[in-house]
């Protein structure tokens, strides 16, 4: 039984925990909830009048039968379509109900108040401020109407818009809600033209209270079944999970201090067990050696798909157009032009066999670099000084930002011109005329940074975390020039110089294109 319960997961274990737990929390909050609820239903409890109106006993006038949804305070009355009194629950209710005070009752399907405010007056006497609040006026907005009314209820100012100029007393009380005091008084109209008036009462202030505290007791329980609960469940997560754990321990001390001792057998949920096992096959070094024989074998094979993609196209384009010459299918007027395209194609594969050559150079274990203590702020004048020709025939502007004083580091000239001929040969084979190139150098705590941008067509979204693997290009496709080898280029010259390259995700303002790169400053 004990082997079967450790053959489980980790997670089925902790989420059957968890979910167990969680029910037995929601069974005790309800129970306490509906035991509060009790407590203070006996002081509170609303009397139900929708399902009063809905009883199909109030329409055959079996009205002893709807005692059941009231309250202690509360009472309903029926009057039948000329007013006369048929039915009460209680003795104060009048026993006529005329239709000048039916209609100064709200009705309960279309719910409003009326707020009095008495006003004092040394000249006037006294007056009533009537503020009717209508709940589901136009659009489902509250309507408010205000009325101010005399001592004898005559309308001075204002109106609740029912015509009324002055109101006798008892319309007065029904419409204020004073006729019933302590209570609200509704009605509804039924089909056969019966008014039902429903009051409402409310509890006392000290029957409430009573209630309250009660109902405060109530709550009391749930922190000690809370605790208990909360305890068994550790105490059974304890027995599933501690106890492997303390074991597998165990195991790893023991191997830290040279003991072969096995932490497979740990037990306890399925994947503990495994962690022992994978643990167990750390020192496997056949494994290991294997996932790096593949891992280099696919990288080899995806070299070998580039190279042959790149190469490809335009041995294809010289085949096929000696082909053409060869077979007298070109005029001789056509033949130059057919030849430069053979010394285009010819070009780029050498510039393809150039780059290849290039980059297994800075990937061979062998390649190092001679570095010597150059000012790079100079460098850099001389670097774009010699290249500030091609840059303004090819339509572009220089707009460099190099500091006066000297920044001393150790680099290879040779390859660090390598690595900046890169990046600006990107910029001009991918940018438009008119594309302005950025090259400034700004010093640090320890480092200084060159950063080369511009304001070109930038590099697409997708491309931007992938651009300094080897045989990805700026283009959405590798048709174009470029083999996709510089920026890798670039960046392991960069490294071995001990510094960093990277694209910068948010340029300066302006700037579309920004390559950061950070060498160490020379201390000496």
């Amino acid at each position: 039984m004990k082997n079967k319960r450790a053959s489980g997961s980790l997670f089925g274990l902790l989420a059957r925990q968890y979910l167990l737990f969680s029910v037995t929390l929601l069974a005790i909050a309800v129970v306490v909830f509906l035991l509060w609820s009790l407590t203070m239903l006996q002081a509170w409890f609303l009397s139900d009048w929708d399902s009063l109106l809905a009883d199909p006993a109030l329409e055959q006038g079996r009205y002893e039968e709807l005692r059941r949804y009231l309250n202690k305070e509360s009472d309903f009355a029926v009057y039948d379509p000329a007013g006369s009194l048929l039915y009460a629950t209680g003795d104060d209710f009048d026993s006529a109900l005329p239709a000048s005070l039916v209609a100064c009752v709200p009705r309960w399907e279309e719910p409003s108040t009326v707020d009095v405010y008495p006003l004092t007056d040394r000249g006037e006497g006294l007056r009533y401020l009537l503020v009717y609040h209508d709940m589901q006026g136009r659009d489902g907005a509250e309507q408010t109407r205000v009325a101010l009314l005399d001592a004898e209820y005559r309308v001075l100012l204002g109106g609740l818009e029912d015509g009324k100029t002055v109101y006798t007393p008892e319309e007065y009380a029904y419409l204020t809600g004073s006729r019933f005091a302590g209570s609200y008084l509704y009605r509804a109209q039924l089909a056969d033209g019966r008014t039902l008036l429903l009051r409402e009462g409310s509890p006392s202030e000290t029957a409430y209270q009573q209630a309250f505290r009660r109902s405060g007791l109530v709550w009391l329980l749930f922190v000690p079944l809370y605790l208990a609960v909360a305890g068994l469940f550790i105490w059974r997560l304890r027995r599933r999970i501690a106890r492997p754990l303390q074991t597998l321990n165990t195991a790893l001390e023991a191997q830290a201090a040279g003991r072969n001792v096995r932490a497979g057998n740990c037990g306890g949920p399925r994947e503990i067990r495994r962690i022992g096992e994978s643990l167990d096959r750390y020192a496997d070094l056949l494994a290991a050696s294997e996932a790096e024989r593949r891992r280099l074998d696919e990288g080899r094979q995806k070299l070998i798909a580039d190279i042959s993609h790149d190469i490809k196209t335009p041995v294809t384009v010289i085949s096929g157009t000696i082909d053409a010459i060869c077979d007298g299918k070109v005029p001789p007027e056509e033949q130059e032009r057919y030849l430069r395209m053979i010394q285009r194609k010819a070009a780029s594969l050498a510039e393809l066999a150039g780059a290849f050559h290039e980059y297994s150079k800075v990937e061979h274990p062998r390649f190092v670099l001679h570095p010597r203590r150059v000012d790079l702020c100079e460098f850099l004048r001389a670097y774009l000084a010699a290249r500030y020709d091609e840059i303004d025939l090819a339509g572009f502007s220089l707009e460099p930002d190099i500091p006066e004083s000297p920044v001393w580091c150790q680099v290879d000239e040779l390859q660090l011109s390598r690595a900046l001929d890169n990046l600006l040969s990107n910029s001009l084979r991918y940018n438009r005329l008119g594309t302005a190139l950025y090259v400034e150098l700004e010093t640090g705590p320890g480092t200084v940074t060159v950063r080369v941008a511009d304001n070109g067509n930038g590099i697409p979204p997708e491309r931007r975390s992938r651009i300094f693997e080897p045989f990805v290009t700026g283009s959405d496709s590798r048709t174009g020039s470029g083999s996709g080898l510089g920026l890798s280029i670039t960046r392991r010259i960069v490294e071995k110089h001990g510094g960093t390259i990277a694209l910068n995700p948010r340029p300066a303002p302006g700037r579309s294109t920004e390559f950061v790169m950070t060498l160490p400053l020379d201390k000496a």
